[in-house]
């Protein structure tokens, strides 16, 4: 969590709820209805209620309208649109990235936040290899002297 803000706060709290859903086998609904449960109360937990509401929508343009994509940088323009498309692809990365950047503004945040609750889920192998392999290395960590 980078932001102080009570809100920035729920979103966090919301999407690690959701990453320990996903890694714990449960279903898409499981996840928003888990961050529902135990994010406190406040708009980012409103909009995952109606991401809730959503679920069977299979449009990602309409689920943003609705949810938000970052438009008003905040949390909760982010988190609910986010949790909605991990939630709807949760066993296909590709897809959940490719729903997910499909509808534009806060791309790097919303797709930060997909990729890594559905990655939780599907593992480095549910990772596309080609998109594996034209990531940078991550940098060689030494011990502190």
């Amino acid at each position: 969590m980078t932001h102080t803000h009570p809100e920035a706060a729920a979103g966090a709290i919301a999407v690690a709820l959701a990453a320990g859903v996903a890694v714990g086998g449960g279903s898409g609904e499981d996840l928003l209805r888990a961050a529902i449960e135990w994010t406190p109360e406040g708009r980012v937990r409103s909009g995952v209620v109606e991401a809730l509401t959503l679920l069977g929508q299979p449009h990602a343009e309409y689920a943003a309208h609705r949810l938000g994509n970052g438009r008003h940088v905040s949390a909760a323009d982010t988190v609910p649109f986010a949790l909605w498309c991990a939630a709807r692809h949760l066993e296909r990365y590709e897809d959940a990235r490719w729903a997910c950047s499909s509808v534009g503004r806060d791309v790097d945040t919303t797709c930060a936040i997909v990729g890594g609750i559905v990655a939780a889920r599907v593992g480095v192998d549910g990772i596309p290899p080609a998109w594996r392999e034209a990531t940078e290395p991550l940098p060689a960590w030494t011990a502190w002297a």
